[in-house]
């Protein structure tokens, strides 16, 4: 019998091998890395009888016709990584979908629904300061905007897609219809530990968590360090501190909040001066947008108490916000079932606390994504691993769950 697991395995194992030089793997959009990925995935498209072709947002669309009937159901993810990145993030979902196809065809099983396999050129918003801009465009919501922005070597996107061959003028003619969506399915390494805990190598994603982002400035009084009575101070720094160790008491009593201070500047940041100001930010984020939205609220009135408190005036702008983005239950239970077919246990249910594809893909279809197990839970590092038994397992339950759309 094939081993389509392993032979996931070694497809992720070449594309690994296209990267910038560096640890683990560095693969931006429009570059030369990004064209020689392309090419692996067209040629195994073709050994899978998918046609296949680049559209004008740089998204690699691989169509299986089906018996001609009306509505397509999509299944991607993004080739792209961070810097010194992993093998697995992202690009494991193509791979995944390509190779099921290509099991099915050989099984003389091919589905019966119209499907494409959307390889999408940017998700990580690591080149340029934007993301999403493939599954944006399907969707039919990318702004145009965008196409202005410059990297750091001061290439606009435009530039980018079009040094690529692309015509980015006509991206808004790539959005589809969406009374002939019928769904989307994204396969991801969880990012996470919660299936690695739970001896589970598939799970099934119920939401997708929202975000809030909030810049936030403390403004006290700076004095020398030695003569500053302690009683009389107005240390930024302190009352920093305090909203920081908030944030952290807020996420740890919701089980499902998920709430970081994840950059701090502090002035004038000397040792022997009590800190006038400091600058830093929160980030939020749930499978709820209302219990995010009451912890804004709780943080927002706990560091306005705490500055007058400590005689700081205070700042606090939201800077961000994104909506979380719920599963579509009748795809979520469809994708359990196949899961629990193949793993023979019932299949675990869990929000993604990451953003993905799938999430600009909601505005146009409803949404599924299914988590495969990833060594010790991490991502964005080199040390990524899936094992090739565990993307067996997922091979299996894709083509348990194309089985069943109708």
């Amino acid at each position: 019998m094939t081993d389509w697991g392993r032979i996931c395995a070694e497809r992720l194992e070449a594309l690994a091998r296209v990267s910038e030089p560096g640890p683990g793997v560095t693969r931006l959009p429009f570059t030369d890395q990004h064209a020689e990925v392309l090419d692996f995935l067209r040629s195994w498209m073709t050994d899978a009888d998918l046609a296949h072709y680049i559209d004008d947002a740089g998204t690699l669309v691989g169509r299986h016709e089906g018996d001609g009937r009306d509505g397509t159901f999509y299944i991607g993810s993004h080739q792209d990584s961070v810097r010194q990145g992993g093998a697995f993030d992202g690009i494991m979902g193509i791979v995944l979908a390509i190779t099921t196809l290509q099991k099915l065809r050989d099984a003389g099983m091919p589905p019966a629904c119209p499907i494409e396999v959307l390889g999408f050129a940017d998700e990580e918003g690591v080149r340029w300061p934007t993301a999403l801009v493939g599954s944006r465009a399907i969707a039919g919501t990318v702004d145009p905007a965008v196409l202005g922005m410059t990297d750091r070597d001061g290439v606009t996107l435009r530039a980018a897609m079009e040094g690529f061959g692309l015509a980015p003028d006509r991206i808004a003619k790539i959005a589809r219809r969406r009374n002939g969506a019928l769904g989307y399915l994204e396969c991801h390494i969880e990012q996470g530990p919660v299936l690695e805990q739970a001896d589970a190598p598939l799970g099934v994603v119920t939401a997708i968590c929202g975000i809030e982002r909030h810049a936030v400035t403390l403004t006290g009084e700076t004095g020398h360090a030695g003569t500053l009575p302690m009683a009389t101070r107005r240390d930024a720094l302190v009352g920093a501190a305090a909203l920081v160790a908030e944030v952290d008491r807020a996420a740890q009593k919701t089980e499902v909040l998920r709430a970081t201070v994840g950059e701090m500047h502090v002035t004038p940041n000397v040792v022997n001066a009590v800190p006038r100001e400091v600058r830093l930010t929160i980030e939020l984020r749930a499978p709820d947008d209302a219990l995010r939205e009451a912890a804004s609220l709780q943080l927002r009135d706990f560091a306005r108490r705490m500055a007058g408190n400590r005689g700081l005036h205070c700042d606090m702008q939201r800077s961000y916000i994104q909506p979380a983005q719920p599963c579509d239950l009748p795809l979520t239970d469809a994708l359990a079932h196949a899961v629990g077919t193949v793993t023979g246990r019932t299949a675990l249910r869990l929000p993604s606390g990451a953003t993905h594809d799938a999430s600009a893909m909601a505005d146009l279809c409803p949404i599924s994504m299914l988590f495969v197990r990833c060594r010790n839970g991490v991502s964005h590092t080199p040390d990524e691993h899936v094992t090739p038994e565990d993307l067996g397992h997922a091979v299996d339950a894709l083509a348990t769950f194309l089985a069943q759309l109708r």
